[in-house]
């Protein structure tokens, strides 16, 4: 940690004594020195206008802990997708393993299971795909951040409003609308080169088209992108393994057939395509020992219709979509699998009926196991999830603001979890069916419906209360079989078998802000979180472990946020404590090749947040954030089935004590034609750990680091063009964001990180007709 730390002190160091600089100009400039050549005055900081409590609000007056990155801001820092937003946002990280592999985390609340997470773009909630292990919060499927209006991230609980799987926070993307008046169009492009790796290119498009004048308009965005890969696999002397391709798309319609009404309707497409950039830490940064390949796809279908009707006093909406999703995933089990060779005790287990094997039958087994290998486990998901929200919510600022809906959604997932042969030169599958050496089918229908509502008193013209409930029911069912078994794995055919669990209940929230002026605001949040329970689908299992109900916590929090030196300075900081209990933890089956998921041992989970924002001169714009917390055990995770991986004191996995960001933008003009600029973005992310503890052997150390990205170009003074050049990962550090070592890999430590330094020219024009 500290030589991360002191490799970050010069930039933050520098950014700080220019920030200074800046703000003593800026000082200057107001009292008349300087001013023959100064720019005009600023109006301070641009106010944001967010959408967090489904009504209008400011969001330096909405009284909760909320970050809102606008679609100007992720394009000056390059930012392509959700995992680069963990340098704006405080608390917010991921674990990034590769494609269709991404789990949020906010406020460390993190464990398997649905997602800790609401992940919401526009109006359409979605989650990952369930996996064989019921995981879907590890999948989080990430579309293209382009032609963005704003992302916001909300931390804390947020079940009110947004119901299950935001225990920890709730993150929105919220996309721009077609514009009725005229037309647009605008480019991005990139040409770049990772160390160690072949080039790149990102492509994307944007055209918004008028149909009817004032009522009907379409907007189209496209993109392409190809990245090399920089992971060489060395067992099957294969280089850059890991390209990646993610092509894709939106169609978005708006029509307004009256003043007070508008109906948004709206396709998204997007299809991944590549290798997962997993390496071996036994075999050095960047090189896999893997015996197959580890592809990945990942077709992600989002269809939505919107209508919004102002009637003034309050405004209606309603809303449904449909998400339909389909992954394939491969990971390389022959290891596992070769380990039973040669291997007397395991010949006498599955050959000798627990009595030493003859010669024969040793040599037999031995040819048995040699022929299930090399081979992976490819898991296949679709997914269909059918969601659909009516709400009523206030207009405008009065002595009682609401919000009151109804939720439901209905989400269908079948799976194909097969253990394929692979060719032992190419590690690429050989045809299926013929070659499948195990497959287990699994069917997992999840249905929630829920009514919700949220009401804030504003009892004096600077007090408000505000208090909200949501009552939740979900139903699941969950049904497998296994066509074909495997001894070795401890799967024996099965024909099909459907198990069911349901739940219901309330969860509520409390607020109280006190808007002491228009720049301080002082809060305090007490409000509640909960996810959904399930039913385990390995087969096989005691029915005491065959169910599992929902986790919940509670959050506590104060904050405040603060605007100085006529909003050239917004500072927000909060403190929060949460108690989290009944914890939805990962268990397995005694040879280590099926995992389930039970309710053991409770957390607490304590941490400060600090925001800072400031444009200290006309053309410079700071922003800087830290988080510091401390997410542990406060039970042991037992229970009369299970004996979990935690004990009471540990520290939660994956998620770090320290982080920051900071980012330093300058903008300056040259001539009325163009202006220079340039930016820098660090980041820190502290140490943690794969697991709780090492009394299994499997737990890793993902050590702490640092990431400098900077970008320098030219631009238009009205930003409708720019080129630019930037370099990320300047240092190019090998930046671990998962490791994993398990029975599967008989130990070995896989581990995914931040790709290596990459170079980029970056091209952007947009048009106005």
């Amino acid at each position: 940690m500290t030589k991360s730390l002191s490799a970050a002190r010069p930039v933050v160091f520098g950014l700080v004594l220019l920030g200074c600089h800046s703000w003593v100009a800026a000082q200057s400039q107001a009292q008349g020195v300087s001013a023959d050549n100064a720019p005009a005055p600023s109006n301070g900081i641009e106010e944001v206008v967010v959408t967090a409590l489904k009504r209008d609000t400011s969001l330096q007056e909405t009284p909760i802990s909320i970050s809102a990155v606008t679609g100007a801001s992720l394009a000056n820092a390059g930012v392509q997708d959700l995992t680069n937003l963990t340098q704006a946002v405080p608390s917010l990280t991921f674990e990034d393993a590769g494609p269709a592999g991404t789990r949020i985390n906010i406020r460390g609340i993190r464990s398997v299971g649905e997602p800790t997470v609401g992940i919401y773009y526009d109006e359409t909630p979605v989650s990952g795909a369930v996996g064989s292990g019921n995981d879907s919060g590890g999948s989080t499927p990430l579309a293209k951040l382009f032609d963005v209006q704003r992302v916001e991230v909300l931390r804390g609980p947020q079940g009110t409003l947004y119901g299950s799987g935001s225990m920890g926070g709730t993150l929105r993307v919220i996309f721009n609308k077609p514009d009725l008046s005229g037309y647009e169009a605008a480019v991005d492009a990139d040409a770049l080169n990772t160390s160690g790796s072949t080039g790149g290119y990102d492509a994307e498009g944007m055209v918004n088209i008028p149909i009817v004048s004032n009522m009907l308009a379409a907007r189209a965005v496209i993109y392409s992108e190809h990245a090399g890969g920089y992971v060489d696999n060395t067992f099957l002397n294969q280089q850059n393994i890991n390209t990646y391709h993610n092509d894709g798309g939106r169609l978005l319609l708006r029509y307004m057939p009256l003043e007070d009404l508008t109906v948004d309707g709206s396709y998204f497409y997007q299809y991944v395509d590549g290798q997962d950039p997993t390496w071996y830490a036994s075999a050095g940064p960047y090189n896999s020992l893997a015996q197959t390949q580890a592809t990945v796809t990942d077709r992600l279908q989002i269809y939505n219709l919107t209508a919004r009707w102002d009637f003034h006093r309050f405004v209606a909406t309603a809303v449904i979509s449909d998400t339909e999703r389909k992954t394939s995933d491969a990971g390389d089990v022959s290891a596992f699998i070769e380990d039973y060779e040669n291997n007397p005790d395991d010949c006498a287990f599955f050959r000798g009926g627990g009595n030493p094997c003859s010669p024969a039958q040793q040599t037999a087994f031995n040819a048995y196991v040699a022929s299930k290998v090399p081979s992976a486990l490819v898991d296949v998901q679709t997914i269909y999830n059918p969601t659909g929200e009516i709400r009523l919510s206030s207009e405008g600022k009065n002595f009682l603001d609401w919000t009151v809906g109804g939720f439901w959604s209905d989400r269908t997932t079948h799976a194909n979890n097969s253990e394929v042969l692979a060719d032992p030169t190419t590690g690429a599958f050989l045809p299926q069916p013929q070659s499948n050496v195990y497959t287990r089918l699994i069917f997992d229908h999840l249905k929630q419906i829920a009514g919700f509502g949220e009401a804030s008193a504003h009892l004096t013209d600077a007090l408000t209360l505000t208090f909200g409930a949501r009552y939740f029911d979900y139903t699941r069912d969950v049904g497998g079989s296994t066509p074909l078994g495997l001894d070795l794995v401890g799967a024996s055919d099965a024909p099909f078998r459907e198990v069911s669990s349901s739940q219901h209940g309330w969860v509520t929230k409390t607020n109280l802000g006190y808007q002491f002026s228009n720049s301080l605001l002082v809060y305090a949040t007490a409000s509640q979180g909960f996810r959904p329970g399930g039913v385990n689908q390995v087969l096989g299992l005691p029915n005491a472990l065959t169910p599992y109900s929902s986790d919940s916590l509670w959050n506590y929090e104060i904050g405040t946020k603060t605007s100085w030196l006529d909003n050239r300075l917004q500072f927000d900081i909060d403190y929060y404590f949460i108690n989290w209990s009944n914890m939805q933890v990962q268990g397995q089956t005694p040879n280590g090749a099926f995992s389930f998921i039970t309710n053991a041992g409770a957390a607490r989970v304590k941490g400060l947040e600090v925001d800072l924002t400031a444009e200290p001169l006309e053309n410079l714009q700071i922003q800087a954030n830290t988080s510091i917390s401390h997410a542990y055990l406060t039970e042991d995770q037992v229970n009369s089935n299970v004996l979990g991986p935690g004990v009471r004191g540990d520290d939660i996995p994956y998620v770090p004590r320290f982080t920051a960001g900071i980012s330093a933008q300058y903008t300056m003009p040259l001539t009325s034609y163009f202006s220079g600029m340039a930016r820098i973005d660090e980041s820190y992310i502290g140490q943690s750990f794969s697991e709780f503890n090492n009394s299994d052997g499997f737990d890793t150390q993902l050590p702490a680091y640092s990431l400098t990205n900077v970008r320098i170009g030219l631009e238009s003074p009205q930003k409708d063009w720019g080129a630019y050049f930037y370099v990320n990962n300047v240092f190019s550090k090998v930046a671990i964001t998962y490791s994993q070592a398990s029975a599967i890999s008989l130990g070995e430590n896989t581990v995914t990180s931040q790709r290596p330094r990459t170079l980029g020219l970056n091209f952007r024009k947009s048009f106005k007709f």
